[in-house]
């Protein structure tokens, strides 16, 4: 399959493989890719020890009525930086909606919202994000390393973070068992 030029709204799913510890099994949520670069949010791996409620109680945001949610570890870049995925039934300062699929809100405005019972109906939240420079994910995609499906709504708000990767791989027709860990030549 040949990857779209651009692949905005679409999931990248890390082959066996890759070469990068930090990309094992992952899966990305592509939210910018264009000539100037791409942006994605990973959600194959959780913040160990930290859950929402401790991320509110840091920003000085009450709970409310926010569920104690896990935190996604959303790539490499800016690991402090929040972001949140969400259902475009909210939309707030600053929001880029992503290829009709879901919102990204980077701001505490959509914190606050969710503690309030007022924010979107499906969210996830993550720190940090994968970036690529200009052309960087364009030249990545002709090697091997990795996999873009089009996923799923319940990939991205129902999924278990253990079993995303796999469940990605198979909505798409992949039996995950089967990919190999080095790519052949002819």
């Amino acid at each position: 399959m040949d990857a779209p030029s651009y692949l905005v709204g679409q999931f990248l799913l890390a082959m066996p493989g890759i070469g990068d510890p930090r990309f094992e099994k992952a899966v990305v949520a592509m939210c910018v890719h264009d000539e100037a670069g791409a942006l994605g949010i990973g959600l194959g791996e959780l913040v160990p020890r930290l859950r929402l409620h401790d991320l509110l109680a840091q920003l000085d945001i009450p709970a409310g009525e926010a569920p104690n949610a896990p935190i996604h570890h959303g790539g490499p870049v800016e690991p402090q930086r929040g972001f949140i995925l969400h259902t475009p039934d909210w939309g707030g300062q600053d929001s880029i909606e992503v290829a009709g699929r879901w919102v990204l809100s980077a701001t505490l405005d959509v914190l606050r919202a969710i503690a309030e019972g007022k924010g979107p109906s499906r969210w996830v939240v993550a720190l940090g994000y994968a970036g690529w420079g200009p052309g960087q994910l364009d030249a990545e995609m002709q090697r091997h390393g990795w996999f873009v499906t089009d996923g799923s709504d319940a990939l991205l708000y129902d999924e278990d973070v253990e079993t995303r990767w796999a469940a990605a791989f198979r909505g798409a027709g992949v039996d995950p068992r089967l990919l190999a860990a080095h790519s052949g030549t002819a």
